[in-house]
């Protein structure tokens, strides 16, 4: 099952739960996240039935890990959930609840499928409310189709009345805008919710961290130092990691087994990562005590 997110974790929680600043012609002028200070964590929620059968492949946590490192951060969990209210809302009302900066992926159209808006506003205990500049924002996108297919623009016709479902949000939403086709998303607090569409949501989250999370940024890209270890147990090696995290602020320890590397073969890829001041002291430190323990070594691996 589930478990909520916690507060800096040590490690990516893996659930099984599932730039431009704006379109041309729309002024936007959201208010930038209140109560954000650094350090602080980033999550992500996917949402969609059709991820969690394998109709279609997530694409969002590989690009998400990349947008924050190019800004000098990092994921610190995400869960998958599929097309359930009820998991849905517990999920989001953890994300809330949080104080994380969460980015929620999918279920925001007007689909019967799509539950988001509503779960988020259940979720916060508020009442859902049609957003005045996202409804402008609709009614230009319907102008511009039908300018397009030249064909008359009625906003009253039933399926346009519809789509104003799609800036219907909870109360006192802040929108996201989207550079795509002009339909927003929206956030409360610090979680942002985007379409599932990479297309949409990749720049709606670039908008996300440079605008309203820019403040956050850390200019010192981080780096990794390993080396590939033989024949060892990690419970042999947990003495060692645990010294290093307690002797260099600043920096975490990893170790990854593989047991069918076409390379190494059976191997642990041990290392640190942080700041490039820290890592080399760091990884002294941790070469030392390998040769103290006799281990047998084998390739260093540096990231970047």
């Amino acid at each position: 099952s589930a478990s909520r997110p916690r507060r800096r974790p040590r490690r990516a929680d893996a659930d099984r739960r599932h730039r431009d600043d704006a379109t041309p012609g729309a002024t936007l002028t959201p208010t930038p996240t209140r109560g954000i200070t650094a350090p602080m964590n980033f999550g992500l929620i996917i949402i969609g039935d059709e991820i969690l059968s394998g109709k279609r492949a997530d694409k969002h946590l590989p690009k998400v890990i990349e947008l924050l490192a190019a800004r000098g951060l990092e994921l610190c969990w995400v869960r998958y959930v599929g097309d359930d209210p009820d998991r849905i809302s517990a999920d989001l009302k953890h994300a809330f609840d949080s104080g994380d900066v969460v980015f929620s992926c999918g279920g925001i159209g007007a689909t019967p499928d799509d539950h988001t808006r509503q779960c988020a506003a259940r979720a916060l205990g508020v009442s859902l409310a049609l957003h005045p500049q996202a409804r402008d924002l609709i009614l230009e996108r319907m102008r511009d189709t039908a300018a397009e297919q030249g064909v008359p623009f009625e906003p009253e016709r039933g399926d346009n009345l519809h789509r104003l479902n799609m800036g219907v949000f909870p109360q006192n939403a802040q929108i996201i805008p989207n550079p795509y086709n002009k339909i927003a998303g929206f956030s409360v607090g610090s979680v942002y919710f985007v379409p599932g569409f990479p297309v949409m949501a990749w720049p709606m989250i670039e908008w996300v961290l440079d605008t309203q999370c820019a403040h956050l940024h850390r200019p010192t890209v981080q780096r990794e130092k390993s080396v590939i270890v033989f024949g060892a147990m990690e419970a042999a090696l947990t003495p060692l990691m645990e010294a290093i995290e307690r002797d260099h602020a600043g920096v975490k320890v990893f170790s990854l087994p593989s047991v069918d590397h076409p390379q190494y073969g059976r191997h642990i890829d041990l290392g640190v990562k942080g700041a490039p001041d820290v890592v080399d002291p760091a990884y002294a430190q941790l070469r030392e005590g390998l040769d103290a323990l006799g281990a047998k070594v084998g390739p260093e691996l540096v990231r970047p």
